[in-house]
Order: C-alpha cells, then structure tokens, then sequence
C-alpha cells in the first residue's frame, strides 16, 4: 500500500479545518524578519496545493514539488486559474532536481515527518543547491513524544458519503508512527474501500539541526507551538559544505 493515493479525491474534504493562511501569515513574518528579498519560492511535498494557491495569491512565484501523482493533479486543478500558476514537478523530496534557485523554501502540515531519516538527510544536502545564500528553509514537524502518544489509538473522520478510518502503531525499532488507513466512499446506492498505509518518522530535533548546520545553514530556530515544531533555517552565505 501507497500513501496518498487514493485518499488525494479527498484530502481537502478531510483537511477542511486547517489554516493554510496562519502557515502562509508565518512564512511571511520570518520573511519580513530577515529582511531579505523573497520572490520565488519552494513547496515541498505540496499535496494539493492549497498553500502553493495561497502564497501565489500573495504575489510570489512558485514551484511546487510532490512525489505523489494524484495530489499533483488536484493541485493543478485548484491552480488552473490562476494567472501565474505554480510549476509543479513530481519529484521525491531527497532527490530535489530544480532548475535553479529559490529565495525560501518550505515543508508544511509535519511533511517532513513523512520522510525517513535517511531522504530527510538526503533532502536537506540538496537544498544547499538550491536555496540561494542567505535564503530560508522553513517547516514543521510533530516531536517523537507526540507521535508516540498516538501509539494504539484510532481515529475516524466521516461525512454523509465519505469515511476514513486509521489506526496508528508506533513502531519503536523503526523509530515511525505507522498509520493503516481504510477510506469508504460512497458511489450511488454502494460504497467503495480503499487502503493506505501511511508511515511518520519520528525526527530528533537535535539531529536535523546537526543537519542542517553540516550542510550549509546558520543555527536553526525552533519554536514549540500548538503541539508542532517550527523551524526556520537560514543558509549561510558561504556555506562552507563540501559537494
């Protein structure tokens, strides 16, 4: 089983409660607090694109990375009309290609939980190709502490023709949340069931700091809030990382 496969038809309808604008309201701030110049920007594991819309909505011109196909086409389909739509590329986050740099780049809504250690490493070394100096690199992730705490728990979201149902077992030797998911949606008199497997890994902050400092950013800030870690990096102006 494959993560955001089938569940892609219905992740908005599942995420309507999310603030995409406090996210995009965020990125904004730490902008304004560097002081730099901001223009174009990176989405990373962008889903359906609800932020990308939302940042180019602002002004700033976007590329838009996924590795999942189907989220890729609901986020073309939401950015259809847009003036300047995003640049979206199918592409797995630790092999990062673009055609060249960016200002910022973000990783929204714990993505970055959804890579292993080994592509979050493999990630944070190729954006010091690609995140200009002195440019950021902004995301947020959810602590072990917290995926542990959702060990044997199970979680129902439904309307009158939809249903998702997960159960969430951490597994302590692979160090990841491993969440098996049952999607039932309803098509005329009878009702269709999917399957995903969804697996989060749980990131030491300290570590990814480590990272982030060997490969070419300044000591990161990280700010605790609403149950989430948020992380803003910036990249050194000479990075000093060996290629």
């Amino acid at each position: 089983m494959t993560s955001y496969g089938p569940l892609a038809a219905f992740y908005d309808r599942l995420t309507e409660d999310v603030d995409y604008s406090a996210f995009a309201d965020r990125y904004e701030e730490a902008f304004r607090k560097d002081g730099g110049q901001f223009h174009m920007l990176l989405d990373l594991c962008c889903g359906t694109g609800t932020l990308s819309y939302e940042m180019t909505c602002r002004g700033y011109e976007m590329i838009s990375v996924d590795a999942s196909e189907e989220m890729l086409m609901q986020a073309r389909e939401k950015c259809a009309g847009l003036s300047v739509p995003p640049l979206f590329l199918c592409q797995n986050a630790a092999g990062l290609d673009l055609y060249g740099t960016v200002d910022a780049g973000f990783c929204s809504l714990e993505a970055m939980n959804y890579l292993s250690p080994e592509d979050a490493e493999g990630l944070i070394r190729r954006l010091r190709f690609f995140i200009r100096p002195g440019g950021l690199f902004l995301f947020d992730m959810r602590s072990p502490d917290f995926l542990r705490s959702l060990d044997g728990g199970t979680f129902v979201d439904e309307d009158e023709d939809l249903l998702c149902l997960w159960r969430s077992d951490f597994d302590e030797e692979a160090g990841a949340l491993v969440h098996g998911m049952d999607i039932f949606s309803r098509e005329g008199g009878l009702w269709r069931r999917e399957r995903e497997e969804h697996i989060e890994y749980a990131h030491e902050p300290e570590r990814l700091a480590r990272l982030l400092r060997d490969w070419g950013f300044e000591e990161p800030q990280l700010r605790l809030e609403d149950e989430r870690i948020h992380v803003v990096a910036r990249r050194r102006e000479e990075s000093g990382a060996g290629l």
